[in-house]
């Protein structure tokens, strides 16, 4: 390697660093990917992704049932991935984070990608 080459890698090493999040939040970005990883909880918010619903209506959705599905709304809610409000006797969920919908259309983006 020429020394052009390596003033260059010892440049990016240093942009790296620099901009490299602290422990605790790279630790929190992976538990919310292990959060949005998990099948069922990951169908709940492909469900969300048309807009709020109730428990009833996503675990139509889903195909699931209720208790189950309720289990892992409070899962996505404890992880601040949803949010819910009361409307009556129901409770409505939604996503609490836009970017949680663009990392699944990323996600979905790639299915087919071969490269």
């Amino acid at each position: 390697m020429d020394i052009n080459q390596e003033d260059l890698h010892e440049a990016r090493v240093k942009t790296v660093v620099s901009s490299m999040p602290s422990d605790g939040a790279i630790s929190e970005m992976g538990a919310r990917f292990k959060v949005i990883s998990e099948p069922s909880r990951l169908k709940i918010l492909l469900a969300l992704s048309a807009g709020e619903l109730c428990v009833e209506h996503i675990t139509e959705a889903v195909g699931g049932n209720q208790s189950a599905v309720s289990h892992q709304l409070r899962t996505l809610k404890d992880n601040r991935i949803v949010k819910c409000r009361r409307e009556g006797k129901k409770v409505l969920y939604s996503i609490s984070d836009g970017h949680i919908l663009t990392m699944i259309e990323m996600a979905k983006e790639h299915l087919d990608c071969n490269d």
